[in-house]
């Protein structure tokens, strides 16, 4: 089985994994010089050695070339301090040239020789006299790159609305996929302000419960199902999944309605649902039911004297007795038979 370990470039980015080449000892927190497609790059040791299965890994793995020693994290510091003199060279260039574009980080690889400008913009933007003024002024090599607006707010930092740093300038080392339903399940307001972070984005802490909402919810019952209460059968409006209970709306007499909160206990499993879906359940001292039966058919004749008026019942008996009696003298007629005539 191949051994990998796992290296991020910066704090809390994305994690790579390389081939230790041999250096199997290495500790989380270590820094190793890499080899990646940008040249040589200094980075830190995240995840130690550990063998994966053949089928995890896709492609080539690059190798460690080695421990990083005192002169190379001397020179990565170098580095790190032209950084913020070439960001402002970049935007001071960028308004000159009136580009609308807004210049976020400036970040060069381990051994100097390109440098890598990140930005925002709303619409593509045409930066090749950008890159070759750039490049005659820092002359080294460079390359922009244009980010969203969820890796600018990574890269600048700073406090949510929660009062704490962003997540995913703190801890989050990747963007998970976030929606409105996500909003809808929890119960949360649709204002666009309310659910929105500092990038103008949904907040990424929106997927961290969605999934204990989403099984909670399948075990309660649905919005417009109806409930039996101790006031009487309900219609469900609304659902509170952190109170393990649901507000059901109940008619009463002379068209009065009442909304009553309903705990859910022990469990949602053991209240009696009245949906077409699912059968009710049981519960401890059902009361007696009103059930309502549909009449039998009643034959054409019968149907006819009602919509005519009927007579009494004892009139009706005197008249169905007639009409057998009719029937049968008909029926000894037609048995008779008839005298052939000479």
């Amino acid at each position: 089985m191949p051994i990998i370990v796992g290296v991020a470039f910066k704090p809390v980015t994305k994690v790579y994994y390389f081939d230790p080449a041999g250096i199997e000892d290495l500790q989380a927190g270590e820094q190793v010089i890499v080899e990646t497609a940008r040249g040589r790059t200094m980075g830190e040791v995240v995840l130690a050695p550990r063998d994966v299965p053949d089928s995890e890994i896709r492609g080539v793995l690059k190798p460690v070339v080695r421990r990083a020693t005192a002169w190379d994290m001397v020179q990565s510091d170098q580095m790190a301090h032209k950084e913020a003199e070439t960001l402002t060279i970049c935007r001071e260039k960028a308004a000159a040239l009136r580009l609308d574009m807004k210049v976020v980080k400036a970040e060069y690889t381990f051994d100097g020789s390109s440098v890598v400008v990140y930005f925002t913009a709303e619409q593509r933007i045409d930066f090749r006299n950008l890159v070759h003024e750039l490049a005659q002024t820092l002359h080294t090599r460079v390359e922009m790159r244009q980010v969203g607006v969820r890796d600018e707010a990574k890269f600048l930092g700073g406090l949510g609305r929660c009062g704490r740093q962003f997540c995913c300038a703190s801890w989050l080392r990747e963007f998970t996929p976030v929606s409105i339903k996500m909003a809808k399940q929890q119960d949360l307001p649709l204002n666009t302000s309310e659910v929105s972070g500092v990038c103008g984005r949904l907040l990424c802490c929106l997927s961290y419960e969605n999934d204990f909402y989403v099984e909670a919810r399948r075990h309660m019952p649905r919005i417009n199902s109806t409930l039996v209460t101790p006031e009487g059968p309900g219609k469900v409006k609304q659902i509170h999944v952190l109170r393990n209970s649901v507000t059901v709306r109940v008619d009463g007499p002379n068209d009065t309605t009442q909304y009553i909160e309903v705990p859910l206990e022990p469990t949602p499993e053991e209240l009696p649902l009245a949906t077409t879906a699912s059968k009710p359940a049981p519960t401890p001292a059902p009361a007696p039911a009103r059930t309502t039966e549909r009449p039998a058919r009643q034959p054409a004749r019968a149907r006819a004297e009602r919509r005519t008026g009927a007579p009494d019942s004892d009139k009706g008996g005197e008249k169905e007795a007639e009409r057998v009696q009719d029937q049968a003298s008909r029926a000894s007629h037609q048995r008779r038979p008839r005298r052939r005539r000479r």
